[in-house]
């Protein structure tokens, strides 16, 4: 008996025992592909399970008729110009400084200018000497400590909101609101709630990608005249009876009960809008009391936006507040792939990319690039959607560079570290190599563990 060839016979002890050597080595050296095969669960490599990121964004047409019809009606003079006044204020907008900051700050500078005139003044410091000191104390403060400028949104600004951020603020919460639609896709939201929903992009955004399962959108504004122009846009911009989202409520506080719970809660470019941390503080507590699977943060992708959201990520997952009514404990569900303190935090913000098309306020309609910073947690088991077919999953966290014959990554690994790390078909597997290179910032890849590729992977960058 002979298989394929007559140099190779079954009934020969020698032959068989070769043929089976040569068995187990093919076997070995598919291994790794093999698991990398069961990661994409059938689907091409562009396609792969860690993709979640989306082409260029556009508004919905109808909400960006009303758009336009609103901003062409309202006539606003030098309407382009000052929306972009406004974006760029807007991004380079920071936190207020804390009374306890501004204590200590105070103090240093106290010590500072005493020092100086303890030459000249050796015994008791005279009043007229503390009097100058208190004086160049107040002068320092004012000279080098941030002034936040508190914005009103009334109906002026709100148009100018809607001139400069509709469109981008649409594509980051879309973005955001994606990773949860891409990896849980079993989960269809019934009730939203929205704080600080300005002109309800985060209401659009839920809409487009749930469609018709949600049955109640409550946005929460302080601003009145905000409230009225997001209820314009839901009514195409004009008072029709027939609203393109129905079960929409506007209110100007958050709802009283604290068991009244929704599918999901969102605050898009609204904590930073708080200028203290206690503020901040209590406002994430009365959100996460509110959330029933989802609670969805997002923030411009600056320093300031970072720290603001990875507060809320401390509050949250470490604070002492306590949900009686549910017991079930937060994990987060992206970006992040562990709870540990982000490596990110003291060098660099954690944001991500995302292009859209901006309103066509002149006969062009350019395309831009929105960078946001978010957050996500759940009330669900966080842990299981973070790791795929028992493979740990890696955040890539800047822009992937496609090398000939390597991929190089930076991946934020579920250990809390960041990984610079190259990929190549012959170390990974080409499964992995070319999720690898079919991948872009902010999606996920499962992180290779051998320790005896590590020096390889370096020399390549």
């Amino acid at each position: 008996m002979y298989l394929l060839s007559s140099r190779v016979c079954l009934k020969c002890p020698r032959c068989y025992v070769s043929l089976c050597i040569k068995e187990a080595q093919r076997c070995q050296s598919t291994v790794e592909p093999l698991v990398q095969t069961n990661f994409l669960k059938g689907a091409p490599h562009r396609k792969h399970p860690g993709v979640t990121n989306l082409k260029t964004v556009r508004l919905p047409e109808q909400l960006q008729e009303a758009a336009l019809s609103i901003l062409r009606r309202a006539e606003v003079k030098d309407l382009t110009e000052r929306a972009h006044k406004l974006s760029n204020f807007l991004w380079s907008r920071k936190r207020a400084v804390e009374t306890s900051q501004l204590r200590e700050k105070a103090i240093l500078l106290e010590r500072k200018f005493l020092d100086k005139d303890s030459d000249t003044h050796t015994d008791v410091i005279d009043h007229e000497l503390e009097a100058r000191i208190r004086k160049q104390v107040l002068s320092e403060l004012r000279r080098t400590t941030y002034h936040r400028t508190h914005l009103r949104y009334d109906k002026e600004l709100g148009l100018l909101y809607m001139a400069a951020r509709l469109a981008g603020g649409y594509a980051a919460v879309t973005r955001a609101l994606n990773e949860i639609k891409k990896r849980d896709p079993l989960f269809v939201p019934y009730s939203l709630l929205d704080f600080g929903s300005g002109l309800g992009s985060c209401t659009w955004a839920s809409h487009t990608l749930w469609g018709d399962s949600l049955k109640e959108y409550v946005c929460v504004d302080s601003s009145g005249d905000m409230n009225m122009l997001a209820e314009q846009l839901i009514k195409g911009g004009d008072e029709m009876d027939n609203p393109l989202i129905k079960e929409v409520y506007f209110r100007q506080f958050l709802p009283v009960s604290p068991k009244v719970q929704f599918d999901l809660v969102l605050a898009a470019f609204s904590l930073s809008e708080l200028a203290t941390l206690n503020e901040r503080i209590n406002v994430i507590y009365t959100l996460w009391r509110k959330t029933n699977q989802y609670l969805v943060l997002v923030e411009n992708g600056t320093k300031e936006g970072h720290q603001i959201l990875m507060e809320a990520r401390n509050t949250i997952l470490k604070g002492e507040e306590q949900v009686t009514h549910d017991l079930r404990k937060p994990a987060v569900f992206a970006p992040c792939t562990h709870e540990l303190p982000c490596p990110k935090l003291i060098n660099q913000p954690c944001n991500f990319p995302q292009f859209y098309y901006s309103l066509p306020l002149s006969r062009s309609q350019e395309r831009q690039q929105e960078k946001f910073s978010y957050l996500i947690i759940s009330r669900s088991n966080g842990e299981k959607a973070l790791k795929t077919e028992s493979l740990d999953m890696g955040r890539l966290t800047a822009q992937v560079h496609r090398r000939p014959r390597h991929v190089q990554c930076q991946l934020c690994c579920s250990n809390g570290e960041l990984r610079q790390l190259a990929v190549t078909a012959r170390h990974h597997g080409k499964d992995m190599y070319r999720c690898a290179r079919n991948s872009d910032w902010g999606d996920l890849l499962p992180v290779v563990h051998e320790e005896e590729h590590k020096e390889d992977d370096e020399s390549l960058l």
